[in-house]
Protein backbone atom coordinates (compact mmCIF):
# COMPACT_ATOMS: atom_id res chain seq x y z
CA UNK A 1 0.00 0.00 0.00
CA UNK A 2 1.54 3.50 -1.03
CA UNK A 3 0.95 6.50 0.78
CA UNK A 4 0.16 9.55 -1.50
CA UNK A 5 1.58 12.49 -0.74
CA UNK A 6 0.02 15.86 -1.73
CA UNK A 7 1.68 18.40 -4.15
CA UNK A 8 2.46 21.33 -1.95
CA UNK A 9 0.70 24.12 -2.93
CA UNK A 10 2.60 26.97 -4.30
CA UNK A 11 3.15 30.19 -2.67
CA UNK A 12 0.79 33.01 -2.15
CA UNK A 13 0.53 36.91 -2.13
CA UNK A 14 -0.35 36.57 1.15
CA UNK A 15 2.65 34.25 2.14
CA UNK A 16 5.19 36.66 0.40
CA UNK A 17 3.80 39.52 2.43
CA UNK A 18 3.79 37.44 5.70
CA UNK A 19 7.62 36.25 4.93
CA UNK A 20 8.42 40.21 4.03
CA UNK A 21 6.23 41.86 6.89
CA UNK A 22 4.38 44.32 4.65
CA UNK A 23 0.70 44.13 3.63
CA UNK A 24 -0.80 42.28 0.17
CA UNK A 25 -1.36 45.61 -1.59
CA UNK A 26 2.28 46.40 -1.10
CA UNK A 27 3.53 43.57 -2.32
CA UNK A 28 1.09 43.70 -5.55
CA UNK A 29 2.52 46.76 -6.25
CA UNK A 30 6.06 45.84 -6.31
CA UNK A 31 5.09 42.71 -8.16
CA UNK A 32 3.50 45.23 -10.82
CA UNK A 33 6.19 47.45 -10.96
CA UNK A 34 4.89 50.22 -9.34
CA UNK A 35 7.77 52.98 -8.30
CA UNK A 36 5.44 53.97 -5.37
CA UNK A 37 7.24 51.87 -2.89
CA UNK A 38 10.39 52.68 -0.74
CA UNK A 39 14.08 50.92 -1.08
CA UNK A 40 14.05 49.16 2.03
CA UNK A 41 10.47 47.65 1.54
CA UNK A 42 11.36 46.48 -2.43
CA UNK A 43 14.31 45.05 -1.34
CA UNK A 44 12.28 42.87 1.40
CA UNK A 45 9.46 41.80 -0.79
CA UNK A 46 12.21 40.68 -3.82
CA UNK A 47 13.68 38.93 -1.14
CA UNK A 48 10.74 37.03 0.06
CA UNK A 49 10.12 36.54 -3.22
CA UNK A 50 13.06 35.22 -4.39
CA UNK A 51 13.34 32.76 -1.03
CA UNK A 52 10.11 31.46 -1.36
CA UNK A 53 9.72 31.17 -5.10
CA UNK A 54 6.88 32.72 -5.47
CA UNK A 55 5.49 33.15 -9.57
CA UNK A 56 3.41 35.86 -10.02
CA UNK A 57 -0.45 34.69 -11.04
CA UNK A 58 -0.31 36.11 -14.76
CA UNK A 59 -4.22 35.62 -15.77
CA UNK A 60 -4.96 37.93 -12.44
CA UNK A 61 -2.14 40.28 -13.39
CA UNK A 62 -2.95 40.25 -16.94
CA UNK A 63 -7.35 41.39 -15.78
CA UNK A 64 -5.23 44.14 -13.52
CA UNK A 65 -4.02 45.75 -15.70
CA UNK A 66 -6.15 45.13 -18.67
CA UNK A 67 -3.55 43.65 -21.16
CA UNK A 68 -3.47 39.93 -22.17
CA UNK A 69 0.74 39.87 -21.49
CA UNK A 70 0.64 38.19 -24.85
CA UNK A 71 2.51 39.03 -28.00
CA UNK A 72 1.64 37.69 -31.62
CA UNK A 73 3.92 36.94 -34.01
CA UNK A 74 2.75 36.21 -37.73
CA UNK A 75 3.64 34.70 -40.31
CA UNK A 76 2.42 34.85 -43.79
CA UNK A 77 3.90 31.73 -45.00
CA UNK A 78 3.08 28.52 -45.52
CA UNK A 79 4.45 26.20 -42.49
CA UNK A 80 6.75 23.91 -44.47
CA UNK A 81 8.47 27.01 -45.99
CA UNK A 82 8.53 28.67 -41.88
CA UNK A 83 10.00 25.32 -40.34
CA UNK A 84 12.47 25.00 -43.18
CA UNK A 85 13.97 28.18 -43.82
CA UNK A 86 16.85 29.42 -41.50
CA UNK A 87 16.38 32.65 -41.50
CA UNK A 88 12.66 32.42 -39.94
CA UNK A 89 14.74 29.88 -37.28
CA UNK A 90 17.40 33.28 -36.46
CA UNK A 91 14.93 35.85 -36.23
CA UNK A 92 12.57 33.61 -33.76
CA UNK A 93 16.00 33.02 -31.67
CA UNK A 94 16.37 36.51 -31.04
CA UNK A 95 12.21 37.65 -30.16
CA UNK A 96 12.38 34.86 -28.17
CA UNK A 97 15.87 35.65 -26.54
CA UNK A 98 14.10 39.52 -26.34
CA UNK A 99 10.86 38.64 -25.13
CA UNK A 100 12.23 35.75 -22.06
CA UNK A 101 12.79 38.96 -19.05
CA UNK A 102 9.38 39.93 -19.76
CA UNK A 103 6.13 38.76 -18.73
CA UNK A 104 4.78 39.14 -22.49
CA UNK A 105 4.35 35.31 -24.08
CA UNK A 106 4.38 34.57 -27.65
CA UNK A 107 1.74 33.32 -29.99
CA UNK A 108 2.56 31.87 -33.33
CA UNK A 109 -0.19 32.75 -36.06
CA UNK A 110 0.51 31.39 -39.26
CA UNK A 111 -1.45 33.55 -42.26
CA UNK A 112 -1.73 32.71 -45.99
CA UNK A 113 0.78 34.88 -48.36
CA UNK A 114 -1.86 36.28 -50.18
CA UNK A 115 -4.37 37.58 -47.76
CA UNK A 116 -5.21 36.75 -43.92
CA UNK A 117 -8.19 34.29 -43.07
CA UNK A 118 -11.51 35.87 -41.35
CA UNK A 119 -9.92 33.69 -37.87
CA UNK A 120 -6.44 35.62 -37.91
CA UNK A 121 -7.88 38.97 -38.36
CA UNK A 122 -10.46 38.24 -35.64
CA UNK A 123 -7.96 37.02 -33.38
CA UNK A 124 -5.70 40.07 -33.65
CA UNK A 125 -8.31 42.69 -33.32
CA UNK A 126 -10.55 40.64 -30.85
CA UNK A 127 -8.37 41.55 -27.36
CA UNK A 128 -6.59 38.47 -27.17
CA UNK A 129 -3.25 40.24 -26.88
CA UNK A 130 -1.40 43.04 -26.85
CA UNK A 131 0.65 44.04 -29.86
CA UNK A 132 1.99 41.80 -32.75
CA UNK A 133 5.21 40.93 -34.71
CA UNK A 134 5.18 40.67 -38.32
CA UNK A 135 7.42 38.72 -40.55
CA UNK A 136 7.89 37.81 -43.89
CA UNK A 137 5.24 40.22 -45.24
CA UNK A 138 3.86 40.03 -49.32
CA UNK A 139 2.03 42.41 -50.75
CA UNK A 140 -1.67 40.57 -50.31
CA UNK A 141 -1.33 41.67 -46.49
CA UNK A 142 -2.08 45.19 -46.30
CA UNK A 143 -4.16 44.70 -43.24
CA UNK A 144 -1.21 43.76 -41.38
CA UNK A 145 -0.19 47.50 -41.82
CA UNK A 146 -3.60 48.87 -40.92
CA UNK A 147 -4.48 46.48 -38.11
CA UNK A 148 -1.49 49.11 -36.34
CA UNK A 149 -4.23 51.76 -36.18
CA UNK A 150 -5.68 49.19 -33.64
CA UNK A 151 -3.12 47.27 -31.90
CA UNK A 152 1.17 48.22 -31.73
CA UNK A 153 2.38 46.13 -34.80
CA UNK A 154 6.59 46.10 -35.46
CA UNK A 155 7.87 44.42 -38.74
CA UNK A 156 10.56 42.93 -39.76
CA UNK A 157 11.51 44.06 -42.92
CA UNK A 158 9.70 47.18 -44.75
CA UNK A 159 6.22 46.81 -45.11
CA UNK A 160 5.28 46.98 -49.01
CA UNK A 161 2.92 49.52 -48.79
CA UNK A 162 2.43 51.22 -45.71
CA UNK A 163 -0.22 53.13 -44.53
CA UNK A 164 0.47 55.61 -42.27
CA UNK A 165 3.06 55.46 -39.97
CA UNK A 166 4.91 51.85 -39.84
CA UNK A 167 7.28 50.81 -37.36
CA UNK A 168 9.91 48.05 -38.42
CA UNK A 169 13.21 46.61 -38.40
CA UNK A 170 15.54 45.89 -41.74
CA UNK A 171 18.56 46.25 -43.36
CA UNK A 172 19.16 48.37 -46.46
CA UNK A 173 18.61 45.30 -48.77
CA UNK A 174 19.69 47.51 -51.96
CA UNK A 175 22.73 48.79 -50.39
CA UNK A 176 23.31 45.22 -49.45
CA UNK A 177 22.74 43.50 -52.65
CA UNK A 178 24.61 46.04 -54.71
CA UNK A 179 27.46 45.63 -52.47
CA UNK A 180 27.26 41.73 -53.13
CA UNK A 181 27.15 42.12 -56.43
CA UNK A 182 30.10 44.52 -56.84
CA UNK A 183 32.23 41.94 -55.05
CA UNK A 184 31.71 39.93 -58.45
CA UNK A 185 32.62 42.81 -60.48
CA UNK A 186 35.57 43.39 -58.83
CA UNK A 187 37.22 40.22 -59.33
CA UNK A 188 36.57 40.75 -63.11
CA UNK A 189 33.25 38.79 -63.40
CA UNK A 190 31.43 39.88 -66.56
CA UNK A 191 28.05 37.80 -66.70
CA UNK A 192 26.50 38.20 -63.42
CA UNK A 193 23.12 36.51 -63.61
CA UNK A 194 20.72 36.79 -60.26
CA UNK A 195 18.36 35.16 -59.17
CA UNK A 196 15.80 37.18 -56.88
CA UNK A 197 13.26 36.72 -54.00
CA UNK A 198 9.74 36.64 -54.37
CA UNK A 199 8.34 39.89 -56.32
CA UNK A 200 5.81 40.68 -53.93
CA UNK A 201 8.12 41.17 -50.81
CA UNK A 202 9.96 44.24 -50.47
CA UNK A 203 13.36 42.15 -50.01
CA UNK A 204 13.01 40.53 -53.26
CA UNK A 205 12.15 43.59 -54.76
CA UNK A 206 15.00 45.53 -53.24
CA UNK A 207 17.80 42.85 -54.04
CA UNK A 208 16.95 42.64 -57.21
CA UNK A 209 16.95 46.55 -57.30
CA UNK A 210 20.55 46.65 -55.92
CA UNK A 211 21.80 43.80 -57.98
CA UNK A 212 20.82 46.07 -61.17
CA UNK A 213 22.39 49.53 -59.56
CA UNK A 214 25.79 47.75 -59.40
CA UNK A 215 25.65 46.07 -62.68
CA UNK A 216 24.33 49.17 -64.58
CA UNK A 217 27.09 51.32 -62.86
CA UNK A 218 29.55 48.45 -63.87
CA UNK A 219 27.77 48.95 -67.82
CA UNK A 220 27.26 45.43 -67.75
CA UNK A 221 23.79 43.60 -68.95
CA UNK A 222 20.94 43.44 -66.83
CA UNK A 223 18.61 41.00 -68.46
CA UNK A 224 19.91 38.05 -66.59
CA UNK A 225 17.29 37.90 -64.10
CA UNK A 226 15.46 34.84 -62.81
CA UNK A 227 12.50 35.16 -59.98
CA UNK A 228 12.70 33.08 -57.31
CA UNK A 229 10.25 32.93 -53.95
CA UNK A 230 13.31 32.25 -51.45
CA UNK A 231 13.09 28.23 -51.15
CA UNK A 232 15.83 25.89 -52.03
CA UNK A 233 13.80 24.26 -54.83
CA UNK A 234 13.17 27.27 -56.65
CA UNK A 235 16.99 28.38 -56.48
CA UNK A 236 17.85 25.28 -58.30
CA UNK A 237 14.97 25.70 -60.80
CA UNK A 238 16.24 29.06 -61.78
CA UNK A 239 19.99 28.31 -62.37
CA UNK A 240 18.53 25.65 -64.39
CA UNK A 241 16.67 28.17 -66.68
CA UNK A 242 19.70 30.90 -66.59
CA UNK A 243 21.83 27.94 -68.06
CA UNK A 244 20.05 27.36 -70.20
CA UNK A 245 19.71 31.02 -71.70
CA UNK A 246 23.12 32.15 -70.97
CA UNK A 247 25.88 28.76 -70.62
CA UNK A 248 28.39 31.52 -70.78
CA UNK A 249 27.41 33.16 -67.80
CA UNK A 250 30.19 33.60 -65.04
CA UNK A 251 28.67 34.74 -61.90
CA UNK A 252 25.79 35.23 -60.13
CA UNK A 253 24.25 37.19 -57.13
CA UNK A 254 21.40 34.95 -55.30
CA UNK A 255 18.99 36.60 -53.00
CA UNK A 256 19.23 34.07 -50.19
CA UNK A 257 21.12 31.26 -49.03
CA UNK A 258 18.25 28.76 -49.32
CA UNK A 259 17.88 29.46 -52.51
CA UNK A 260 21.61 29.33 -53.62
CA UNK A 261 21.83 26.07 -52.14
CA UNK A 262 19.59 25.09 -54.82
CA UNK A 263 21.55 26.50 -57.31
CA UNK A 264 25.11 25.23 -56.49
CA UNK A 265 23.68 21.78 -57.08
CA UNK A 266 23.27 22.57 -60.03
CA UNK A 267 26.08 24.10 -60.90
CA UNK A 268 28.03 21.14 -59.58
CA UNK A 269 25.10 18.74 -61.86
CA UNK A 270 25.71 20.56 -65.43
CA UNK A 271 29.82 20.09 -64.45
CA UNK A 272 30.68 24.43 -63.90
CA UNK A 273 33.61 24.56 -61.12
CA UNK A 274 32.80 26.75 -58.14
CA UNK A 275 34.42 29.34 -58.07
CA UNK A 276 36.42 28.99 -61.20
CA UNK A 277 33.54 28.58 -63.30
CA UNK A 278 30.93 30.64 -61.46
CA UNK A 279 31.22 32.59 -58.59
CA UNK A 280 28.51 32.13 -56.44
CA UNK A 281 27.43 35.26 -54.01
CA UNK A 282 24.42 34.80 -51.04
CA UNK A 283 22.42 36.19 -49.11
CA UNK A 284 21.71 36.17 -45.27
CA UNK A 285 24.91 34.19 -43.91
CA UNK A 286 22.32 31.35 -42.43
CA UNK A 287 23.75 28.35 -41.48
CA UNK A 288 22.61 27.34 -45.24
CA UNK A 289 25.26 29.18 -45.73
CA UNK A 290 27.54 26.59 -44.57
CA UNK A 291 25.73 23.35 -44.41
CA UNK A 292 25.73 22.56 -48.34
CA UNK A 293 28.47 21.22 -50.85
CA UNK A 294 30.13 24.85 -51.17
CA UNK A 295 30.59 26.89 -48.38
CA UNK A 296 28.58 30.20 -49.89
CA UNK A 297 30.30 33.87 -49.78
CA UNK A 298 26.97 35.73 -48.57
CA UNK A 299 25.94 39.07 -47.54
CA UNK A 300 25.49 38.91 -43.80
CA UNK A 301 22.64 40.22 -42.30
CA UNK A 302 21.73 39.97 -38.32
CA UNK A 303 18.96 38.01 -38.48
CA UNK A 304 19.12 37.65 -34.51
CA UNK A 305 19.51 40.56 -33.51
CA UNK A 306 16.86 42.12 -36.23
CA UNK A 307 14.59 39.59 -33.96
CA UNK A 308 15.57 41.20 -31.11
CA UNK A 309 15.41 44.81 -32.40
CA UNK A 310 11.59 44.29 -33.15
CA UNK A 311 11.10 43.28 -29.78
CA UNK A 312 12.60 46.61 -28.24
CA UNK A 313 10.58 48.22 -30.34
CA UNK A 314 7.33 47.28 -29.62
CA UNK A 315 7.85 46.73 -25.88
CA UNK A 316 8.47 50.49 -26.13
CA UNK A 317 5.16 51.13 -28.04
CA UNK A 318 3.46 48.88 -25.47
CA UNK A 319 5.03 51.19 -22.52
CA UNK A 320 3.61 54.40 -24.00
CA UNK A 321 6.74 55.27 -25.32
CA UNK A 322 7.88 56.25 -28.71
CA UNK A 323 10.93 54.39 -30.21
CA UNK A 324 12.20 55.27 -33.38
CA UNK A 325 9.55 53.45 -36.42
CA UNK A 326 12.61 52.77 -38.59
CA UNK A 327 15.74 50.28 -37.36
CA UNK A 328 18.25 49.72 -39.98
CA UNK A 329 20.69 47.18 -39.16
CA UNK A 330 24.26 47.06 -40.78
CA UNK A 331 25.87 44.09 -43.63
CA UNK A 332 28.55 43.15 -44.42
CA UNK A 333 30.48 40.86 -46.90
CA UNK A 334 31.22 37.19 -45.51
CA UNK A 335 34.06 35.82 -47.93
CA UNK A 336 34.00 32.13 -48.31
CA UNK A 337 34.77 29.35 -51.31
CA UNK A 338 31.95 30.05 -53.82
CA UNK A 339 33.37 33.32 -54.78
Amino acid sequence: MTTEHPRPLPPTLEAVAAASGVSRSTVSRVVNGSTKVSPEVLERVNTAIAELHYVPNRVARSLANRQTLAIALVVPEETTRFFGDPYFASMVDGITRALEPSDYVLNLQFASPSGPSDKTLRYLLGGNVDGALVISHHSGNHFLASIGETLPVVFGGRPLTPEGESYYVDVDNAAAAAKGTQFLIDQGRQRIATITGSPDMPAGIDRESGWRRAMEGAGLRTDLIAHGDFSMASGARCMRALLDRAPGLDAVFIASDLMATGAVSVLRERGRAIPTDVAVVGFDDSPAAIGGEVDLTTVFQPSVEMGEAMVATLLALLRGESPEPVTIMPTRIVVRESA
